[in-house]
């Protein structure tokens, strides 16, 4: 994990690396799919610390659950998966624009521990395990207030796409 990777505030209270008109730049990803908010920080190659933050307005509130809120642990893996492609496509300067996807391949050792509400901000750490031929596998931590709310490792592969 990163230096200074437990969040002491709100992502608007820190430095910010990428905001989200440059996160969408790497992402293909929209609304309501697109669950990074904030790049922190970032070594690339190496890792990245995003956050993601959970609101009442989230359209998957609305029948999960509609009297106690809570965020999907699909959508969880998901925000994860989704800092590990922006630390991916920044690492090698490609874009979903140039004819890139990162696809989601796998999940092991998933482990969901407590429930994000909506208030909550997610920290998405996210660590590069290895890199080859295009095949990433990355170690992905998410934490709410410096408490962890899952952890796995997940693989992703890089392929090139006609771009229309």
């Amino acid at each position: 994990m990163l230096p200074g990777a437990q969040c002491r505030g709100f992502c608007e209270d820190r430095d910010m690396i990428l905001d989200i008109q440059e996160i969408k730049e790497y992402l293909p990803q929209r609304y309501p799919f697109l669950l990074v908010d904030r790049v922190l920080e970032m070594e690339l190659g190496k890792s990245i610390l995003a956050c993601k933050n959970v609101t009442v307005n989230e359209p998957f509130f609305v029948g999960h659950f509609p009297h106690q809120p809570i965020m999907p642990g699909v959508l969880i893996i998901e925000a994860l998966a989704q800092a590990a492609g922006v630390l991916g496509f920044k690492s090698q300067e490609k874009k979903p624009a140039d004819g890139y996807l990162y696809y989601f391949v796998g999940a092991d050792e998933v482990r969901l521990r407590r429930p994000v509400v909506p208030g909550d901000q997610l920290m998405l750490q996210v660590d590069v395990i290895s890199n080859r031929r295009g095949i990433y596998k990355f170690y992905a931590e998410a934490t709410v207030d410096g408490h962890l709310v899952g952890s796995m490792k997940i693989i992703c592969a890089e392929r090139k796409v006609d771009v229309d």
